[in-house]
């Protein structure tokens, strides 16, 4: 440094010196080229003195320099002497004062009073010094002091250029890489000057992942999940052996899932979920240490990887929304006793898998949650699968499972949600479903189940969602239920009863204990006059009968020859008048007697006459567009049904006679037959039918006994009268 005296009383001179390095005299002479020099008027005692100040970023280190008249010689030497020297480091800053004062009699007076002055200037320069190397010191106490290494920089550089940044979120990753590792730069973390993790989630970063991420050697967490980057998972995070977590989910990244991936044998979290992947899972049977796997919302074909169900460490394996085919492995856990493998939730849902329910998942002692649900699994539901006293999940709706629910589903003690719908179970609900005390959800609707909902069930005082809709089920619902849900959980089995908008149950007749017998162990005598008695009753009983059976023969004697009388006489008529029209076959005529017209009789257990059924006695049981039916009571006590058919609506004499013959050879099981028809002298027309006593069909669907046979003539007028 020079050493020449400023002219003046007193002086001084600032010299800031900043070089890569001050050893060279080739570095030195360049320097003294470029020193500022700035002249302070100072007061102060005739000892010279020097002060100089050196640091290195953000790491300070204090000067030795020589007082003497020649030139000084600085050496940074670090506080601490157990710290390696710096001199050689890239960034380096040198501030030298120095103060050559010479005595004056005339400053001596007042040089005492500007000492706090210097004092105070020299505090602010070294302040300012120690802070414009870098702003971040303060945030940065923790930091090591090891400058980012090249190739880091160089890695983290390609990154920054591959991304697209809106927002300006990596604007503090300047091209020097000052502050890299100091917290200077966001989402960037390092050790001895290697970044050992990059998390940059929610920044509204594009574009794509440079394969210079490779470079990042000591990496061990990258997260990047909700972003918008595209392009292809780089394969070269397959050269990061140190990785551990690797967080790319609720992105754009399409292709496959890099096979690479497997030689990263420390890596415990993959989750690639929510993307645009193809292709096929590659084998990660070196990734013994992997806990958490999440590849779901992709387009993934192809087959499930064995080697997935063989890694003891898994415990968090989702593979639903994906294109996945073929059968589900069946190597889940080990067989041997103290191999315990820590699977806890495992989804498949949303695939197309097919094949039947693994039961090796038994092996799987910690499993959780369990999710096969929207695939094309068949076979049965395995009585192993009910050995799960963890399991708090089971989901397998919306497959083609085929077979009765186990009655040892109360194995499952600790479920909480059990969803079989759309499926092909069928039989009975186990009672010992209501052994599940934890159960909140239970969903079996659309199956086959047959039987009645079992009481048990009301014992479930924690569920919250019931639904048994599209089976075959009958009888009551228990009342708690009924109470608790509404009819939608019960529609489509329509033989329930006893719910909301539903019919209600028959109850059966009252049962009554019979008496309990007398204690007496002495019974008591009839006497002689009761005897007689009852002798005398039971004589006349039987002769009642034997009079009452001889009245009912003569009387269907005489019935019998009247109609016989009568068939031939309206044989003989329709014979003399040349009539063409006859009955079919199978029905006998027979005139009207006294009144006219004329009346036949088809197939049936009843025989009578046109004056028996006109002087019958009537009681009207409805009315219709057609005409009114009437409840006939003959001579004989025998009840028919009779329908009077309005003159405006019904056909000619011919046609009916023609249609109605037709209709009186009928015969279905649900229809009621036709026994005779009636046609007066003035035109009047008259069907007759059985009567049915127990009521209609109408009637009998909805619960009100009404005891009359409408619907069933309503059915074959308008047969009549429409054909």
């Amino acid at each position: 440094m020079e050493n020449n005296r400023w002219s003046g009383p007193h002086a001084a001179r600032w010299i800031v010196v900043s070089s890569r390095s001050l050893h060279s005299p080739q570095a030195k002479a360049k320097q003294r080229k470029k020193e500022k020099k700035h002249e302070l008027a100072v007061a102060s005692g005739t000892r010279r003195k020097a002060i100089a100040y050196c640091f290195s970023d953000t790491r300070h280190y204090f000067l030795s320099p020589s007082l003497d008249d020649a030139p000084t010689v600085f050496t940074c030497s670090p506080r601490d002497k157990s710290e390696p020297n710096r001199d050689s480091s890239p960034f380096v800053s040198i501030l030298f004062l120095e103060l050559r004062l010479e005595s004056s009699p005339v400053a001596m007076g007042w040089s005492k009073q500007c000492n706090n002055l210097l004092l105070l200037l020299l505090l602010m320069v070294v302040f300012l010094a120690c802070f414009s190397g870098s702003s971040t010191y303060a945030a940065s106490a923790s930091w090591d002091g090891v400058v980012i290494s090249e190739a880091d920089l160089q890695g983290l550089q390609a990154v920054k250029r591959a991304f697209s940044d809106p927002r300006g979120v990596l604007r503090s990753w300047n091209g020097t890489g000052l502050g890299a590792c100091s917290g200077a730069w966001i989402g960037v973390k390092c050790v001895q000057g290697k970044v050992v993790a990059l998390q940059l989630p929610w920044r509204g970063l594009a574009g794509q992942l440079s394969e210079k991420v490779g470079q990042l050697s000591a990496l061990r967490k990258l997260s990047l999940h909700d972003n918008d980057i595209d392009g292809q998972v780089p394969p070269a995070l397959g050269f990061l052996r140190e990785l551990r977590g690797l967080y790319l989910f609720n992105n754009r990244f399409s292709g496959g899932v890099p096979p690479s991936l497997a030689a990263c044998r420390l890596l415990q979290a993959l989750d690639l979920s929510n993307n645009l992947l193809t292709g096929a899972i590659p084998s990660l049977a070196n990734s013994s240490n992997l806990i958490r796997l999440n590849l779901s919302f992709n387009n993934l074909s192809g087959s499930i990887p064995t080697s997935l169900a063989r890694l003891p460490s898994l415990s968090f394996l989702h593979l639903h929304q994906n294109n996945l085919s073929g059968p589900i492995p069946d190597t889940w856990g080990s067989s041997v006793a103290n191999d315990t493998y820590q699977l806890q939730s495992l989804n498949l849902a949303q695939n197309s898998l097919s094949g039947s329910i693994p039961t090796s998942l038994s092996r799987l002692p910690m499993l959780k949650e369990l999710d096969f649900s929207n695939n094309q699994l068949n076979g049965s539901l395995p009585a192993s699968l009910c050995n799960f006293p963890s399991l708090v999940e089971l989901n397998l709706q919306g497959n083609q499972l085929e077979s009765p629910i186990p009655e040892a589903i109360d194995g499952l003690r600790n479920l909480s949600f059990l969803s079989i719908k759309r499926n092909h179970f069928y039989g009975e609900i186990p009672a010992t479903m209501g052994n599940i005390s934890g159960l909140s959800w239970l969903d079996l609707s659309d199956n086959n189940l047959t039987g009645a909902i079992p009481s048990s069930i009301d014992k479930l005082t924690n569920l919250t969602f019931f639904n048994v809709s599209n089976n075959h089920l009958s009888g009551p619902v228990p009342l708690l239920l009924s109470d608790k849900f509404n009819s939608s959980s019960f529609a489509g089995n329509i033989q329930l009863c006893d719910y909301a908008n539903s019919v209600p149950c028959l109850s059966p007749p009252p049962s009554y204990p019979p008496p309990p017998l007398s204690p007496s162990k002495h019974r008591r005598r009839l006497s002689s006059t009761a005897i007689i008695l009852l002798a005398v009753g039971v004589l006349l009983a039987l002769s009642l009968l034997l009079f009452c059976i001889l009245l009912f023969c003569l009387t269907r004697r005489k019935t019998a020859t009247s109609s016989k009388q009568s068939t031939t006489a309206a044989g003989e008529e329709a014979a003399g008048s040349g009539e063409k029209s006859r009955p079919s076959a199978g029905a006998e005529a027979e005139s009207g007697g006294d009144v006219g017209g004329k009346l036949v009789h088809f197939d049936g257990p009843l025989v009578f006459a046109a004056d028996d059924l006109l002087c019958a006695t009537a009681e009207i049981m409805g009315k219709s567009t057609y005409g009114t039916v009437y409840k006939a009571t003959l001579e004989d006590g025998s009840q028919v049904a009779v329908k009077r058919l309005r003159e405006k609506i019904a056909k000619s004499q011919k046609e009916f006679e023609t249609e109605v013959n037709v209709i009186g050879r009928i015969r279905h099981p649900n229809l009621l037959p036709l026994r005779a028809y009636y046609l007066g002298p003035k035109g009047e027309k008259l069907l007759v039918f059985d009567f049915m006593s127990k009521g209609s069909l109408a009637s009998f669907l909805h619960g009100e006994f009404l005891f009359t046979a409408a619907l069933s003539v309503v059915v074959l007028i308008g047969l009549l009268v429409h054909a």
